[in-house]
């Protein structure tokens, strides 16, 4: 037995962490399918060029306070050539905006006409799995309070079946686009 296997199981070890669960069921839900392109994405949220993280909506549910959406990381992101040089990694802080832009994204579905929306706070952030070139990012989000001028979500990220990143956020209408 290793000295790890043995130090886990003595009642004096610190207790593992609980494995984080799913914000939402996904079992069904065709991760290839696409509610929304890039195209789409634009016309109704602001972000723009290299800020435009998301690739697609894959799914939304009808009332757009759950959704999933997807960022293929292809090698061409700015980030590639320095964070990390010969080793990229996927910035913690662009999976979160990620999450902002599809919270965004459902959020705008409801309103009566398109503002702009800014990240208030990010809570509760944990990074528990690196993503890199040639990895797809399923976003999930789940609403957990809306009014006209504010959301508050939960983001979630999953890569190949894992989680990770999870957070929680909130936004704020700040006027007009």
């Amino acid at each position: 037995m290793s000295s790890l296997a043995r130090e886990s199981n003595s009642p004096d070890a610190p207790a593992r962490p609980k494995r984080q669960a799913r914000l939402f069921e996904t079992d069904g839900v065709d991760l290839s399918g696409c509610v929304a392109d890039r195209e789409t994405i634009a016309g109704v949220i602001p972000h723009r060029y290299e800020m435009a993280l998301l690739d697609k909506i894959v799914w939304a549910s009808e009332d757009y306070t759950r959704g999933i959406g997807s960022v293929q990381v292809t090698g061409e992101e700015f980030w590639v050539r320095g964070h990390f040089p010969n080793r990229p990694m996927l910035p913690g802080v662009l999976m979160v905006e990620a999450g902002a832009q599809l919270s965004c994204w459902l959020w705008q579905k409801r309103q009566p006409k398109p503002c702009l929306a800014a990240f208030l706070r990010i809570e509760n952030a944990v990074f528990r799995q690196s993503v890199t070139v040639g990895d797809e990012m399923f976003v999930l989000c789940q609403e957990i309070k809306v009014t006209p001028r504010r959301f508050f979500t939960n983001i979630q990220g999953i890569v190949n079946d894992q989680i990770c990143f999870e957070a929680k956020i909130s936004g704020m209408n700040i006027g007009e686009i």
